[in-house]
């Protein structure tokens, strides 16, 4: 069993930067990519970035390359994802889930943590 909680979210001013935290624990052993996802309110949730567990990174929304870095730390087993130059249009409740090996679907998601991103 893997648990996922996110942490970070909050209110800022378009422009400003935050950075959010997901700290995975239990059974990593099958886990191939953490990814970050957020959904915006009446929007469908969409995949932001994914970092593999050999280290590759993507990003999926074109809106957040140069602005929004994924990585993280091996040893605290947290995925970050930085967030810079923030717009209102980036607010949304942000997830991170797993991704097991030889798998398509995410899984394991967290609870989500808010970020409101105010002009």
């Amino acid at each position: 069993q893997v648990h996922v909680v996110e942490s970070g979210g909050g209110w800022v001013l378009a422009g400003e930067s935050v950075r959010l935290s997901c700290a995975v624990s239990g059974n990593m052993f099958n886990i191939a990519a953490v990814g970050w996802h957020r959904q915006a309110p009446e929007k469908q949730s969409e995949l932001v970035a994914v970092i593999l567990t050999n280290g590759a990174i993507g990003y999926a929304l074109d809106s957040v390359k140069g602005r929004f870095t994924i990585s993280r730390d091996d040893a605290k087993n947290t995925v970050y994802l930085q967030m810079n130059s923030l717009k209102p249009e980036d607010t949304a409740i942000y997830y991170c889930a797993t991704l097991r090996k030889g798998f398509s679907k995410y899984e394991n998601w967290g609870r989500g943590t808010q970020v409101t991103v105010s002009s």
